[in-house]
């Protein structure tokens, strides 16, 4: 088992469904944003449910689902495209037990369940990732790239490397919750 990876419970928020999200990161538009539960939003990461389409009313711009992890520096925006001369903007997708590393930006339309991104990746607009799919440390996916599940891909641009098992789902599920439940405020604060 590793070791607990402690926080200080004045920086982050913990909300009734067990997110904990960093006073360090910048949440903005969250009446636009769904987290699933059990999520954590790291320091310093960015997620902008303000760039939405325009018109009245609330829009879900960005949902996580359980036992997400945002890490630190990450920046998580929604898709957009102009389409006959009008710029909108499209809602982004993520699945339950995903984990997207440190200063990765991410701009992709749908991310499946049991998902691990690396660290310093950019995911382009519009990028479909299927389930149980792995994407390398400092990887460049194209926009509109769909990746197929259970396959790793790395590189600038991104490109295919190999088949993951079929365990790959047992071993995200327990990464992501072992991750969160090692995720402990320090001591001295409580």
């Amino acid at each position: 088992m590793e070791p607990p990876i402690y926080y200080s419970r004045a920086e982050f928020i913990e909300t009734d469904t067990g997110n904990k999200v960093s006073r360090r990161a910048t949440i903005a538009g969250p009446q636009n944003i769904i987290l699933g539960g059990k999520t954590i939003i790291s320091s310093g990461a960015i997620i902008r449910g303000d760039l939405r389409r325009s018109g009245p009313g609330h829009a879900v711009v960005i949902s996580l689902g359980r036992y997400c992890v945002v890490g630190e520096g990450c920046v998580m925006r929604p898709p957009y495209k102009t389409y006959r001369g009008a710029f909108n903007y499209y809602p982004m997708k993520v699945g339950d037990f995903v984990h997207i590393g440190a200063g990765s930006v991410v701009e992709a339309a749908t991310i499946g369940n049991h998902v691990v991104i690396g660290r310093n990746c950019i995911i382009g607009k519009f990028t479909i990732i299927k389930d149980c799919a792995k994407i390398a440390d400092n990887t460049v996916i194209p926009p509109n790239t769909v990746i197929p599940a259970l396959s790793l891909f790395a590189g600038s641009p991104g490109h295919f490397i190999e088949d993951l098992p079929e365990s790959t789902q047992d071993i995200v599920e327990v990464q992501t919750k072992q991750y969160y439940s090692r995720f402990q405020p320090l001591d001295r604060d409580r």
